[in-house]
């Protein structure tokens, strides 16, 4: 019989954050195993923290170092500049990462960041939702034989009008290193590198980006949070000598990301070797995001 690396030892699992996205996403996917385990959690209130971690036996953590002591990999679930100020530290304490975009509330930020991760030698995995999703998959590798001439996309939610994640860093900074993170990097993967970008509108309301790319390529994109649209979407559009190439996750179950992440994080630890969007493609789609700001 043959082993998967993590069926006799799942990766142990810190969680660092207790608000509404740790526990809709990260708790309950990483408890859900077999390939990680959800050993603790940490957060700034301890109420929250409790509330994250009790449905699945996770301890809590008294502090940040206690929750270092007790996992091998650490995750977050914060506002940018939490996960900027301690990621550094949880790879300077060899720990693995798996990260959410941004890295880091602006480019310093996350260049230190991705500096600690690259210097420390860990394994990091950043949270592109949709890169995890077989769809996503499927497009972009069609786009690899496609010869593009332009692009145009969306990424449009209201999520930003109110509810729970209306959080302060998202209000104030807007779309474009909320949502831009994704649709630059869906972008960058189909259309081709990233060389020039500009951008007009507000980040708050409406951004429209505009990109040029190494191939001659041009890109635009729309971005929004704080639109009135029934849910969220997010369209890509290819054009050129073929036909038009669409990626549009209107339609697609975001439920099927969350295993195709888990596994790949876990191998990726295991085997020291990440093939996903990692701590380095986190820095380039935040300097890219930095020429727009």
């Amino acid at each position: 019989m043959t082993f998967s690396p993590w069926t006799r030892r799942p990766v142990e699992v810190g969680l660092v954050g207790a608000g509404p996205w740790a526990r809709a996403m990260h708790a309950r996917i990483l408890a859900a195993g077999p390939e990680t385990r959800l050993t603790a959690v940490w957060a700034r209130r301890a109420e929250a923290a409790h509330a994250t971690a009790s449905p699945y036996g996770a301890d809590v953590a008294g502090s940040f170092e206690e929750l270092l002591d007790r996992c091998e990999a650490v995750a977050f679930a914060v506002p940018p500049a939490v996960q900027a100020g301690l990621a550094p530290l949880a790879a300077r304490r060899g720990k693995a990462l798996l990260l959410e975009k941004p890295l880091g509330p602006d480019l310093d930020a996350a260049r230190r960041v991705a500096d600690a991760v690259a210097d420390s030698g860990v394994v990091s995995q950043l949270v592109l939702t949709k890169r995890y999703h077989p769809v996503t998959r499927a497009f972009l590798a069609a786009a690899r034989d496609a010869e593009v001439s332009g692009a145009r996309s969306c990424y449009l939610h209201g999520a930003f009008r109110g509810g729970e994640f209306a959080t302060g860093w998202r209000l104030e900074q807007g779309a474009l290193l909320d949502l831009g993170p994704h649709l630059l990097d869906l972008l960058d993967a189909a259309v081709g590198p990233v060389k020039a970008i500009r951008g007009t509108g507000d980040s708050r309301t409406w951004l429209e980006l505009t990109c040029e790319h190494e191939n001659g390529a041009v890109s635009q994109a729309s971005l929004s949070g704080a639109v009135n649209v029934p849910r969220a979407v997010t369209r890509v559009e290819l054009f050129g000598a073929g036909e038009p190439l669409v990626y549009d996750t209107s339609e697609i179950d975001h439920e099927e990301c969350w295993p195709v992440l888990r596994r790949e994080f876990a191998t990726a630890v295991r085997t020291g070797v990440t093939t996903a969007p990692d701590a380095a493609r986190g820095l380039y789609l935040q300097e890219l995001i930095a020429r727009v700001a």
